[in-house]
């Protein structure tokens, strides 16, 4: 490319760039008339005047292919306006065709001498004139194109210097074998060096793994920079197929303040995951501690309870001494004794359901947990002159006990809490994605919807005069989470609830 633009600066003469321009010279107004015509085509431009003077003006203004300049013409005569012209450095290079009508060898030689490109004898055949002007006009173009061509490459070089510059990393590009033939400023502050210096190196005296074979992008590499200080580099490099060869650019990123931070996340992360270990584990003995007593409290109370209960039954049978208010307070003992002894049981079950290690989802048919539920509360949805409407139901990832007691408390929950009108259930169930999600919608009293979060909490309970320890909902959203699904309700005061779960459909 440079070698490019310095051969082309040593043409004297550049063309415009614009049209193609003739300039002929000659003092007889027939002449100029008769070259026109016949140069009529040729070039973009034909420009006639009629003396040196006014030739010499005009090559003020622009540049032009070729001159046409007769050699006789009163006042500055041809060879004296070609020695003008020839005085100009931007005229030095036009190429001159002297006219003349005296074949002299002395005219021959001065007008060569002040160098001229060829004679013209008159009178002028017009077809030799066409020829010899032409090949002129074809020259001029041609030199034209590579001014411009060259003008191009030697701007698309300045912009390649400067984005070079102007890069935050070190560039360079070295040939084939390594060796180094450009850097930017980059390169210089990177490895402590000047420009001179880097120039001629080879590209493995900075990074010494290189290899042709190892070209890519983002290779981390050891670079060197100077006699003691090493660094870790990432390394871009991508060949360049030039006429010369393959030259190959490289691109180095000194990493070392990415490395140490790469590093301290690294300690940060296995410290975190250390502190993490540790305190799950502290959760798992203390998960375990509290699973443990909760059973044992909830089994061993039981005892002390049934005899209360018993005893004060027995009580309650055997004397007949008692008031009135006494045999009262002795009833709301045996309710007392009979509620706590509900409540255990309800906990030792939630607590079952929440211990994953006995429950494993497989693909489980709806349907059938669906029934077997619908079976267990027979009584109460007789008692209750309920209707239950029940769509298809499809197999899901579930826990077939576990599904059976979801649909079992949530009907009861319907049934419990129905308004004057008979308890209506329709059940239901949707394909979304690889999930189904079911729905049980009743017309019974409804829940504010403030409480919707709060009632599938462990023992919450918003209606304290109705039978009931308040975990069967704590125990539904424990199943359902165990099997990937989750549960959530839709409702408002007097309007009824929609309970809603999901479970992952059998064929995912």
């Amino acid at each position: 490319m440079s070698d490019l633009i310095a051969a082309e600066s040593t043409f004297l003469w550049e063309p415009s760039g614009g049209a193609t321009k003739l300039l002929l010279v000659d003092d007889d107004e027939h002449n100029l008339l008769a070259l026109e015509a016949a140069l009529e085509g040729i070039a973009d431009e034909l420009v006639s005047v009629r003396s040196g003077e006014d030739a010499l003006r005009e090559l003020l203004n622009g540049d032009f292919a070729a001159i046409l300049l007769d050699v006789k013409m009163p006042g500055m005569d041809g060879f004296e306006t070609a020695e003008l012209i020839r005085s100009r450095q931007r005229s030095r290079g036009i190429p001159i065709l002297f006219l003349t009508a005296y074949r002299s060898e002395a005219h021959l030689f001065r007008g060569y001498d002040l160098g001229a490109v060829d004679f013209l004898f008159k009178p002028i055949v017009p077809e030799i004139l066409r020829s010899k002007v032409s090949a002129f006009v074809e020259m001029a173009r041609s030199a034209d194109m590579l001014r411009q061509q060259a003008a191009t490459l030697a701007r698309a070089e300045e912009r390649f210097r400067m984005l070079l510059e102007a890069a935050p990393d070190a560039m360079l590009i070295a040939r084939e074998d390594g060796t180094i033939i450009l850097v930017n400023s980059r390169t210089e502050e990177l490895f402590l060096s000047s420009r001179k210096d880097l120039l001629g190196k080879n590209l493995r005296e900075l990074i010494p793994e290189w290899t042709r074979a190892g070209q890519a992008t983002g290779i981390e590499m050891r670079a060197v920079s100077g006699a003691f200080r090493e660094f870790p580099a990432e390394v871009t490099s991508s060949p360049l197929r030039t006429d010369d060869g393959v030259l190959v650019i490289v691109v180095i990123r000194d990493v070392t303040e990415r490395r140490m931070i790469e590093d301290k996340i690294r300690q940060l992360n296995f410290d975190l995951e250390q502190r993490v270990t540790t305190r799950t584990a502290e959760l798992v003995r203390s998960n375990g501690a509290l699973r443990e007593f909760a059973w044992a409290a909830s089994h061993d109370l039981q005892e002390p309870l049934r005899g209360i209960v018993v005893y004060s039954q027995l009580l309650e049978r055997s004397s007949d001494s008692l008031q009135n208010d006494q045999k009262e307070l002795l009833k709301h003992i045996i309710d007392g004794g009979r509620r706590m002894d509900r409540l255990l049981r309800s906990l030792r079950q939630y607590m079952q359901v929440a211990d994953t290690k006995g429950h494993q989802p497989l693909s489980t048919s709806s349907a059938d947990s669906f029934t077997l539920a619908i079976q267990h509360l027979q009584p109460l949805i007789s008692s209750t002159s309920a209707t239950i409407e029940v769509g298809n139901l499809p197999k899901i990832v579930a826990v077939p006990v576990l599904l059976t007691q979801v649909f079992q408390n949530l009907l009861a929950n319907a049934l419990k809490h129905r308004g004057e009108a008979a308890p209506l259930i329709q059940v239901s169930a949707d394909r979304e994605g690889d999930f189904w999600t079911f729905s049980l919608k009743d017309n019974g009293i409804g829940i504010n919807p403030r409480y919707h979060e709060r009632i599938f909490g462990v023992f919450k309970r918003l209606n304290h005069s109705m039978e009931g320890t308040g975990i069967g909902l704590a125990i539904c959203k424990s199943a359902v989470e165990h099997w990937g699904g989750r549960i959530w309700v839709e409702s408002q005061l007097g309007r009824g609830s929609t309970f809603y779960f999901s479970a992952r459909a059998a064929d995912q």
